[in-house]
């Protein structure tokens, strides 16, 4: 996002990181949380996820790697890659360079999304399970195929180059077969900064980095609102009318999923 500065604007970063337990049917509900800061340097994740066990997927950015260090404290991050980035790769060479190597990879990684999004929303056993069973031989044989044409390229072929991203990355592209948890993408990550994109060429730029940090607080109101099927503008109308008389005991009352729930409950 461009920030302003003096006499011209740098380029500061908003990073996004999304729970949404949906596809496998998960408790949580699904939010949200934005941070800014000044450059895009991998001492900010370690920062925002100090303290986080779990899984994070994301694409192969090297700022994450001591996420996943085996000396990493409390325990290393699980690492799951996004399989929509490491088809993007051979999409843009099977649609720019009608390369048949790229557009051969794109068929055989859409049979693996094919088989995928009929398990959306089913509990984890089931998506492991059809994930053996289906899924398995097809990632198998993309990873065989993938290391024999790669066998007889130069390593300057833009191709060559795809595959390398995904075969260096092969445990962490694959770990999704054994876990139900993980997705195939981290599109819910994608599709919340897409709203950044599009807003940019309205405000053009934050004032500051107090302006960027005010800015990742409401994105996180608005984007975790918008993921519980909450009208955002309703939702803070409401809220900030009401806060300042709320106890703080009772402030999670009023976060998106209650307050839908509390207004439904109303409503009926």
């Amino acid at each position: 996002m461009p920030v302003l500065a003096r006499g011209k604007t740098i380029t500061g970063r908003l990073w996004t990181y999304i729970r949404d337990d949906r596809p496998f049917g998960g408790p949580a509900p699904p939010a949200a949380i934005f941070y800014y800061s000044r450059d895009r340097g991998g001492e900010h994740p370690q920062r925002h996820l100090a303290g986080y066990r779990g899984i994070l997927q994301a694409d192969a950015y090297a700022g994450f790697n001591d996420l996943y260090s085996e000396a990493r404290k409390p325990d290393p991050v699980i690492q799951a890659l996004c399989w929509a980035h490491g088809r993007r790769n051979f999409f843009q060479l099977a649609e720019l360079a009608k390369a048949p190597v790229a557009i051969e990879a794109v068929q055989r990684i859409d049979a693996i999304f094919d088989v995928e999004r009929t398990i959306n929303g089913l509990p984890i056993e089931q998506r492991r399970a059809v994930r053996h069973a289906q899924i398995g031989a097809l990632v198998d044989d993309l990873q065989g195929w993938m290391r024999d044409v790669r066998s007889k390229m130069s390593r300057h072929a833009d191709v060559a180059k795809a595959i390398d991203y995904m075969l260096k990355r092969w445990p962490a592209f694959r770990r999704f077969l054994d876990d139900g948890r993980i997705c195939l993408t981290n599109n819910a990550a994608e599709r919340a900064l897409r709203g950044i994109a599009l807003g940019r060429k309205a405000w053009l730029f934050a004032g500051s980095d107090r302006g960027g940090e005010r800015a990742a607080s409401m994105y996180s109101l608005i984007v975790t609102a918008k993921l519980n099927d909450v009208d955002p503008r309703a939702w803070l109308a409401d809220v900030l009318t009401r806060i300042s008389d709320h106890p703080a005991s009772h402030l999670h009352e009023l976060l998106p999923w209650n307050w839908r729930d509390a207004a439904l409950k109303a409503a009926a």
